[in-house]
């Protein structure tokens, strides 16, 4: 047994940090699988299919809620239950999980863990790992509780649920949108509730919060009165997302007016809820309040936008980030304008941040044009619509006009594939795939092509 455990953490000694990242959320991916496929979580006679266990699985871990089948009717139950463990797990990371587990079994965590825990949530150096960690575990719990119990009074006291049913609803709910997975336990998603403003809000509230990221909350806990003391991330972060938000919503506000299938028929104060709510949920979360698949193309290619984008760094959001976006941004303003370094609030980016950020959106495009055309060889329901369910599993969003559970076997694998590669990230995924770094000896002289 001892030769066996130091055979395997030598096995894992030899990864990269990346490596291990990708190899836990695989674990998890084939253990929830797995569980899907027992009797005991379809509701109907027998079990569910590999295809409908994996996606679904594939979709919770990784935050989505795309889905090939419907989640209230479907699924029993235990398959909620394991479908909300994978949400949790995949919205706050596999190797947070596992150095929680570390401190609570062994009362220590290895330097190996520590690594593979800074590397997956974004932190510089490795000494307050263990107090990070648990920061995020308290901070993710009782944001999830604030909301599931708010969700909970309100499903019990104002729309008669029985109170165990109602609670059930709150905490799966508030685990859904805190992590920005978008599954939900009604058919419609949120049609039902569109213009419900106490149940509606709380959902935005918890898909916005867990999309800013954790270190924005974090230091927002220890400086929210003193903003000055902001890192250019925090501001970047709440910046930007304030600004898509608004201009999200304005746009949803406008482009669907007066579309009878989605919000033309509501009063004002309606339309603009629903705009709202739609404005966040395209912000990685997957949850809807109108039929998205009544939305007009320009509402649909504005989502993609959105979706693209995604929400902030480190966080439970997909996408881009916001931050890569604002970067992209100011390198272009900085050309623009003819100057050569490019500052944000007063401080200098340096060469390494732009060359990551055109890293992360050219293999981002790069992956969701590609399956776009994969998608449309395999299966023609028209380019808007394809595009849009491919950039909403790349982006880990989940909302869908419908189209996926008619994609043939193929074309539901690569939307998996867009998932995982998503959740973890372009560079993630890249460095993982990479055997062994090599570093240049020597510089090659320089040659400038000419450019535009």
């Amino acid at each position: 047994m001892p030769g066996k455990r130091r055979w395997r953490f030598g096995l894992l000694r030899g990864l990269h940090p990346a490596q291990v990242i990708v190899l836990g959320f695989f674990l998890t991916l084939a253990a929830g699988t797995a569980a899907l496929m027992l009797p005991i979580a379809r509701a109907g006679k027998g079990s569910a299919s590999f295809m409908e266990a994996l996606f679904t699985a594939a979709s919770a871990v990784c935050v989505t809620g795309l889905s090939i089948v419907d989640t209230r009717t479907f699924w029993t139950p235990f398959a909620d239950v394991v479908i909300l463990v994978l949400i949790q797990i995949g919205g706050l990371g596999v190797m947070t999980f596992a150095t929680v587990l570390g401190i609570v079994v062994a009362r220590r965590i290895g330097l190996r863990t520590r690594i593979t825990a800074a590397a997956e949530t974004k932190t510089h150096g490795i000494g307050g790992i263990r107090a990070l960690t648990l920061r995020v575990i308290k901070t993710a719990m009782i944001i999830e509780g604030i909301i599931a119990v708010i969700l909970w009074l309100w499903w019990w006291l104002f729309h008669g649920e029985h109170p165990l049913h109602a609670l059930w609803l709150g905490i799966f709910h508030a685990v859904s949108a805190f992590n920005n997975a978008g599954f939900s336990l009604f058919s419609d998603s949120l049609v039902g509730y569109a213009t419900d403003p106490m149940i509606v809000l709380p959902i935005c509230a918890a898909v916005i919060i867990g999309g800013m990221g954790f270190p924005v909350l974090h230091e927002l806990h220890r400086t929210y009165r003193r903003p000055v003391h902001w890192t250019m991330n925090t501001r970047l972060v709440l910046v930007v997302s304030a600004a898509l938000l608004a201009i999200g919503t304005g746009f949803f506000l406008f482009s669907e007016w007066r579309n009878p299938g989605t919000i033309g028929d509501m009063n004002f104060g309606g339309k603009l809820l629903t705009s709202f709510t739609q404005s966040t949920m395209a912000r990685t979360a997957g949850f809807n309040s109108v039929d998205t698949g009544a939305m007009t193309s320009t509402s649909w290619f504005g989502t993609d936008i959105l979706m693209f984008i995604g929400a902030g760094p480190a966080g439970t959001g997909g996408g881009i980030k916001v931050t890569t976006f604002a970067v992209l941004f100011f390198i272009i303003f900085t050309e623009v304008r003819g100057e050569v370094a490019v500052n944000v609030f007063g401080r200098r980016l340096p060469r390494s941040t732009h060359r990551q950020a055109i890293s992360v959106a050219l293999l981002a495009v790069a992956a969701v044009v590609g399956s776009t055309m994969l998608l449309l060889t395999l299966e023609d329901f028209g380019l808007d619509r394809t595009l849009f369910e491919v950039i909403s599993a790349f982006a880990t969003v989940g909302l869908s006009t419908g189209i996926t559970p008619d994609l043939p076997t193929a074309a539901q694998l690569v939307l998996v594939a867009l998932m995982f590669i998503g959740r973890l990230g372009p560079i993630t995924l890249a460095t993982a795939l990479v055997l062994r770094k090599r570093g240049r000896l020597y510089e090659l002289p320089k040659e400038r092509p000419i450019i535009g």
